[in-house]
């Protein structure tokens, strides 16, 4: 993809934006995440509606385990972690402002991703029994090997549209890609639809690749993630770049392979983990991974609202400060940072362990989901709620190291998160009932990423000095006072919905009317408490928004 330069290449590429406000950006990114989360919501609650929780979900959940993690954990991680860093440093230093480089990266990638993708495909039935175990007959390694045929392909997309948010985002573009993934979860949406109107059920004795169930399901699956890459292309074009093949090496292609090299050890240090978790999940219950899939989903609704907008907004600019040798601003980034996550997300951690249940049971107990598979999966949520604020620090921490391209300690702490997490994992089944596997699960994943909290702060202190660890704690504290003052209100409207609602009432309308009641109450009493404390990160959004109720 190129812009045109002067002379033989055409004019030169636009430069990108000056930098918008951190609060503007992130605050305008929210409202597409916001969007995005709930039409995914929409379309993983159909899933459990139309199919329902067992056999079938889980064997579809673990085929695309795969391709997910392959891009969350490797495709994500390296595309844009470390090539943003790298594409601001060379819009910054090359007279054509980054273009060639850009040009190189993006004819590389997607070739790179296909001969990964048809490799993959290959080894689709090795993959799937990695992931799943099918000696306990409470998983089908057939089925998920003829969905997995199907995902893998969604290989090539991810990397082509991580790709096009790398370089997007290094030129303070961020709106389109914060609004693709609405179009993934549309396409899904339709699939699902589909699916509802053929006839028969999918056939489990023997499983066929031909069977219209499994075609429609995977292959639309896999449309949706295209359509998220491709949709973006406009931005790209409107940003000055346009399709042009540039092959040959440039020397900070180097640099990119060692970096992502240990961003790779970082991802198959993760990917390790969560082998382990499905095999594990797979093998305790029909639909415990589903479950656990489905509250991690939901437990990464607040950060992906509040979390990954706040972090795709900052990274330019914490790289644009570690390329200037500014590690004073560095610091200041990730203070801030971890501060407005924290006042963020603490509020929403106690409200997901107050109401998880009833979450989980408005939402999913419907359709062929029955009372007690909903009420597990809320219940899972509420359980892991503790990490949500160390898994979004964690994640920080690890940008900050990136931005000073630095890809060896986070695939270090990675590597000790593991070696509590797997360990742990493997204990569950023994120390558990099988139905309660998935709550054990849960806790594990949350307490390792506050362990990774720890171990990063630890390691951040040795590499570039005192943090703003004072200022951090006090935000925390305030958090934590202003959420426990809110979870008592919160508990307490719970308590009175039970009192409330008439007798003989179905459960699941008491926990919808507890859910529409008791949630918004007390996340209002926890804010109201915040600005009460008049916190300075906070004060430009009080401000916006008194200035909005004046105007009414």
């Amino acid at each position: 993809m190129t812009a045109s330069t002067t002379g033989a290449n055409g004019p030169a590429p636009a430069p990108a934006k000056a930098e918008p406000s951190l609060a503007k950006t992130s605050g305008s990114m929210a409202i597409a995440t916001l969007v995005s989360r709930i039409t995914g919501f929409g379309s993983r609650a159909m899933l459990l509606w139309i199919i329902g929780s067992g056999v079938v979900t889980d064997s579809y959940n673990a085929a695309l385990t795969v391709p997910l993690q392959i891009y969350e954990l490797l495709l994500g991680g390296v595309l844009t972690s470390i090539l943003v860093p790298l594409l601001v440093r060379a819009q910054k230093d090359d007279a054509d402002g980054g273009l060639a480089y850009t040009q190189r990266l993006l004819t590389m990638g997607p070739v790179l991703a296909a001969g990964a993708a048809i490799v993959a495909v290959a080894c689709a039935p090795l993959l799937t029994r990695i992931y799943v175990d099918g000696s306990t007959n409470r998983a089908n390694p057939e089925l998920a090997t003829a969905f997995a045929y199907l995902l893998l392909p969604e290989i090539v997309f991810f990397a082509i549209g991580a790709l096009f948010m790398a370089v997007l985002n290094a030129r303070g573009v961020f709106g389109p890609t914060a609004w693709a993934p609405v179009m993934n979860n549309v396409v899904v949406v339709l699939t699902l639809g589909v699916y509802a109107l053929l006839p028969g059920e999918l056939t489990l004795d023997p499983v066929r690749m031909t069977d219209a169930h499994i075609l429609v399901l995977g292959l639309g699956t896999t449309l949706g993630i295209a359509v998220q890459a491709f949709v973006m292309l406009p931005a790209m074009r409107r940003a000055g770049v346009r399709f042009r093949w540039r092959w040959g090496w440039d020397k900070r292609l180097s640099e990119f392979a060692g970096l992502a090299g240990w961003t790779s050890l970082y991802a198959i240090f993760g990917i390790v983990g969560i082998v382990v978790n499905t095999r594990v999940a797979t093998a305790a219950d029909n639909g415990a991974l589903t479950q656990y899939s489905l509250a991690w989903q939901l437990f990464q609704l607040p950060y992906g609202i509040l979390g990954v907008s706040l972090l795709t907004a900052i990274m330019p600019r914490m790289s644009r400060n570690a390329a200037d040798g500014n590690i004073k601003a560095v610091v200041g980034d990730l203070g801030l940072g971890t501060r407005l996550m924290a006042l963020m997300l603490v509020p929403v951690s106690g409200a997901l362990t107050v109401i998880g249940s009833d979450i989980g049971v408005s939402i999913f107990a419907l359709g062929k989901t029955s009372y007690e598979q909903a009420y597990s999966l809320g219940s899972t949520l509420a359980v892991s709620a503790f990490g949500l604020l160390p898994y979004a620090v964690n994640l920080l921490q690890m940008r900050v190291f990136q931005a000073m391209k630095d890809a060896r300690t986070p695939a270090l702490i990675m590597m000790i998160m593991m070696a509590f997490k797997i360990p742990a994992i493997l204990l569950c089944p023994k120390l558990l009932e099988p139905d309660d596997v998935v709550l054990g699960l849960a806790v594990i994943n949350s307490a390792t990423f506050v362990l990774g909290w720890v171990i990063g702060d630890i390691w951040l202190r040795i590499r570039i000095g005192r943090l703003e660890t004072g200022k951090t704690l006090r935000s925390v504290a305030l958090a934590v006072f202003a959420t426990t003052i809110g979870g008592a209100i919160m508990f307490s409207a719970s308590v009175l919905v039970d009192w409330i609602v008439p007798v003989g009432s179905s459960d699941y309308w008491y926990s919808f009317v507890s859910l529409i009641t008791a949630g918004p109450l007390g996340l209002i009493a926890t804010f109201a408490v915040l600005a009460a404390l008049d916190i300075e990160e906070l004060r430009p959004a009080l401000n916006r928004i008194g200035r909005i109720v004046r105007r009414k």
